[in-house]
């Protein structure tokens, strides 16, 4: 894996001293345990004191590392007997958007998400995880389902964004993502999404509106990429960094905004490091959200959705 952060060159200069130390008490019978252990504490502690301050730009870089879970990934390790449903019964089957049904420690539930791929040929296949209208349709036509069969929605946003091709833009991109907006807006049926890395503009937002909202905690949910928001005010690529932090586009940030719920810890480093225990924590906020809006009525759970949307938009000064 290529190192993200200028960092991580230290980190693997002292992890080679360890492995030299190491092969030294091998080869030679010399104990050497106590300075093994001194270094192994060092080595852990800095990686811990660096990951958990790293900048914005720097949240934007890990959440689009190619070896961060995938949304299929996450359905893997938190749900059981997944069944994958295909196409919008329109126009195509959009790889860009998974979803299908699955059971949630026993529950029926429908989840959708997008996905990214792993390598060159699997990220052309899946558009680099940027839908086309058929991939938001698709999503629409499970949701509408789900409502039909009154199972809760999941859905697992990682997309730069909706994807700007003149084909999209004439399948009707935009009335597409619209049309997702109302939809989940008014669905009468429990709606939990989890922003897993990048949330991009629309085309995460088409996914993301509902009873809950949570991030995991080096992922990123913004109106536009830092490169495309740098490039329209400034004109310039320079400024990147800058304009990463001016976005606010963390989980911090957007928790202290009240627009997410509750950001979901990642191991250190990142939640590549272990999936099993990312999905674990992932499983809890699942598991504690369906307790209380499977408590609640259609009728409530439509009102307080659109009373949550409605805080939003009020700034307090």
């Amino acid at each position: 894996m290529s190192k993200k952060f200028q960092f991580e060159e230290q980190h693997e200069n002292l992890l080679n001293k360890l492995n030299e130390l190491k092969n030294i008490s091998a080869s030679t019978g010399f104990n050497l345990d106590k300075e093994i252990k001194l270094l192994e504490a060092k080595i852990e502690r800095l990686k811990e004191e660096r990951y958990s301050n790293l900048s914005p730009w720097e949240k934007v870089v890990l959440s689009r590392q190619v070896d961060r879970p995938s949304c299929r990934q996450y359905i893997e390790e938190i749900f059981t007997d997944f069944v994958e449903l295909h196409g919008d019964r329109t126009f195509g089957d959009d790889k860009a958007i998974i979803g299908g049904i699955a059971f949630f420690e026993g529950i029926p539930v429908t989840v959708v998400g997008h996905q990214k791929g792993k390598n060159t040929k699997e990220n052309i296949e899946r558009n680099f995880g940027m839908p086309h209208p058929e991939g938001f349709r698709k999503a629409k036509r499970l949701f509408l389902q789900a409502e039909k069969f009154r199972r809760p929605v999941i859905t697992f946003i990682d997309t730069p964004g909706a994807y700007p091709g003149v084909g999209a833009e004439e399948r009707g991109q935009a009335w597409a993502i619209a049309e997702n907006l109302m939809l989940l807006s008014g669905l009468k049926v429990p709606i939990i999404s989890i922003v897993i890395g990048e949330g991009g503009s629309g085309g995460a937002l088409a996914l993301a509106v509902g009873d809950k909202l949570f991030m995991l905690s080096n992922s990123v949910f913004s109106v536009a990429s830092p490169e495309a928001s740098a490039s329209i005010l400034w004109k310039s690529l320079d400024e990147v960094e800058k304009m990463a932090g001016a976005l606010k586009l963390t989980a911090d940030d957007l928790k202290a905004f009240g627009i997410i719920d509750d950001i979901i810890p990642e191991p250190v480093g990142g939640a590549n490091q272990d999936l099993e225990e990312t999905a674990d924590i992932m499983k809890k906020c699942i598991r504690e959200a369906l307790e209380e809006l499977l408590s609640l009525t259609s009728e409530e759970l439509v009102k307080r959705r659109y009373e949550r949307l409605r805080k939003m938009t009020v700034l307090k000064f």
